[in-house]
């Protein structure tokens, strides 16, 4: 229903970028600037200087985009206020998760909710816990669901569920018959570890140093961006490693891979992450509230 050249105004205006613009609105790059330039016209001026490459909004575009915030704001209060009415859950979420959550946690979660809401389509990404903030800060998704502690005080983080890790080693190893361990018996063996910017990486660094330990002190001999590629590493004898007890289900259960409680227990919250406007998409707000009941209904498993 909005013009569409102010809501692509309005996404080029927050990214101060045609190209990444593009890729949130699933637009050519020449689409968006045949958008801009359109909107340029309606009001005979420049709404963006463009210098070495780089953009920045002019007074002119300033005011528009100030303007344009409002409009939009009220457009899904009017939204959201017929969908109250009407009772109609439809439309598109996109919805954002680190790499374990998506693989392991997600999957049922949103099967229920497509299950009751079977007019939603809901579309995912997958990144590292970093790029899920990144995409929350900037609207690319509406909700995200994440394995670290999120800094941005902007944003809204709600707890989803405690998660669990464990040290992770192949049945025969050395430490397979242990029931608990301290992280510094770890330190003995080849490790295998997450990429920068993974949350479960930046839980076991803090764990680390809480311990009174140095990340020099892991003999990290892999970096894989999986929990499924790092529990094949481990499973073929590479290395050792730690990881969510929820990732292990299946590989517990064959015997595959054995799972050790470190001493002290290490736990992390998964939590969901958004943007604090008051008036939401109807949608995201169902979703919000059948999160927000599953992950109650479906606490931390225990063994």
């Amino acid at each position: 229903m909005a013009d569409r050249r102010l809501q692509v105004f309005h996404t080029v205006a927050r990214y101060l970028s045609f190209t990444k613009a593009a890729e949130a609105l699933h637009m050519t790059q020449p689409a968006v600037t045949f958008q801009v330039r359109q909107l340029e016209e309606h009001f005979n001026t420049r709404l963006f200087d463009r210098t070495h490459n780089r953009i920045s909004l002019t007074d002119a575009g300033k005011r528009v985009f100030g303007f344009a915030d409002q409009i939009f704001q009220l457009y899904h209060e009017m939204e959201n206020s017929v969908r109250e009415i009407t009772g109609d859950v439809s439309g598109v979420l996109i919805v954002g998760a680190s790499t374990t959550i998506a693989e392991y946690l997600l999957p049922s979660l949103l099967g229920d909710f497509k299950k009751k809401f079977p007019e939603v389509n809901i579309r995912l990404r997958v990144s590292n816990s970093d790029g899920i903030v990144s995409m929350v800060e900037n609207n690319v998704i509406d909700l995200g669901v994440v394995e670290a502690q999120v800094s941005n005080k902007n944003l809204a983080v709600e707890l989803c569920r405690i998660d669990r890790l464990v040290a992770v080693v192949p049945p025969n190893h050395p430490l397979s018959h242990e029931v608990r361990i301290p992280l510094k018996k770890l330190l003995e063996y080849p490790y295998i570890c997450r990429e920068e910017g993974s949350g479960t990486r930046e839980v076991i660094i803090d764990y680390l140093h809480s311990s009174g330990l140095d990340t020099t002190e892991l003999d990290v001999i892999m970096e894989l961006g999986s929990p499924e590629a790092i529990k094949g590493a481990v499973e073929a004898g590479i290395g050792i490693t730690i990881l969510s007890r929820a990732t292990l289900t299946k590989e517990l259960r064959l015997g595959t891979l054995v799972a050790i409680d470190l001493d002290p227990r290490l736990e992390r919250p998964f939590s969901f992450v958004h943007q604090k406007q008051k008036f939401r998409q109807h949608t995201v707000e169902k979703l919000l509230e059948f999160a927000r009941q599953y992950c109650e209904d479906h606490p931390t498993p225990e063994d």
